[in-house]
């Protein structure tokens, strides 16, 4: 659907976007994941059309868009602050895209009708943008985007003004509804669980650069490198033998038999969450302290001060470079 042929975006001098080479797949929710200023929301915005790459094509469907502006490219926006206008009605907003397309009346009542059905907004076409909670902004915002039909949808961090708790139920909304109109979503976004959560295929981005490309599934249990590894979720990184391995806490086991261990320390917390709980050990001459997610099986109750060792399975360990 979307292909960046060595796509590259300097400022001032400054490279933001190292040379970017990417295949979407039509249907595909493809999530640009990084800490902020790492170069995902400037990618964003060359495909939208609202920055020009230094060097390097953005094609769509095979037709090359790289000098295309926004308002020719098969492609809708969704901001983080929505971009309401405050003076419209819910059903006024949807409308003002399909307006400025001069489509005819008919199609723009039926694409209206179809959007906020699938928003759950149906009831709340009068109202205006004040008048309505910011998850249901949110979905107005949505709503106006997939009334053009787009091919692609883009999404600049668009739960990021929400709270926790609305974030999560929306995010669970917007895979459905992804899933349901087929459309191509490319998210961005700092938030490791809600890349986790919604993507078909994670971009890990990390100043400028694509550090690692794949599914939920295999950026967590087969980092590529050491940014990748701490990135998403909680690892422990050992170094032996000159090289670096990765092993997540989950993978690591508690036990008493200090000889038999791996590596030895002293716990220095205990954690208790719920569903799972965890030791923190700083290890024996050794800087580094690692976490330790404790089998449900295990009843012997750790505590601060106690001697530990740490054991593990070879197979678990990620080689992450040396």
């Amino acid at each position: 659907m979307i292909e960046l042929a060595g796509v590259e975006k300097h400022f001032a001098g400054q490279v933001v976007v190292h040379p970017l080479s990417l295949t979407i797949k039509e249907g595909e929710f493809l999530t640009l994941l990084g800490p902020s200023g790492c170069g995902k929301t400037t990618i964003l915005r060359m495909l939208a059309g609202f920055e020009q790459p230094t060097s390097g094509r953005i094609l769509l469907d095979g037709a090359d868009l790289t000098k295309l502006p926004p308002n020719r490219r098969d492609l809708n926006l969704v901001f983080q602050h929505y971009a309401l206008f405050p003076h419209m009605t819910v059903e006024d907003n949807i409308d003002f895209g399909l307006k400025m397309k001069k489509l005819p009346t008919k199609e723009r009542r039926e694409r209206i009708e179809e959007a906020v059905a699938m928003t759950q907004l149906t009831p709340l076409m009068k109202r205006y943008p004040h008048q309505l909670s910011g998850g249901q902004q949110q979905r107005v915002a949505i709503a106006r985007a997939i009334a053009n039909k787009p091919k692609v949808l883009l999404l600049d961090e668009p739960l990021g003004a929400l709270d926790l708790q609305l974030r999560k139920n929306l995010q669970s909304e917007l895979k459905h509804l992804q899933r349901s109109l087929g459309i191509t979503f490319v998210y961005v976004t700092h938030d490791q669980d809600e890349a986790m959560m919604m993507s078909d295929r994670i971009v890990i981005m990390n100043n400028g650069q694509v550090e690692q490309i794949g599914s939920p599934r295999e950026v967590y249990s087969k980092p590529t490198t050491l940014f990748a590894a701490t990135f998403i979720g909680e690892n422990n990184i050992f170094s032996e033998e000159g090289r670096l391995f990765a092993v997540r806490p989950e993978k690591l086991h508690g036990i008493r038999d200090l000889d038999a261990a791996r590596r030895t320390g002293q716990i220095i917390d205990v954690q208790y969450l719920g569903s799972i709980h965890k030791v923190i050990v700083q290890l024996d001459e050794e800087p580094m302290t690692v976490s330790i997610v404790l089998d449900s099986s295990d009843n012997h109750i750790w505590q601060v001060g106690e001697r530990i060792g740490v054991h593990w399975d070879t197979r678990d360990e990620v080689n992450i470079g040396s």
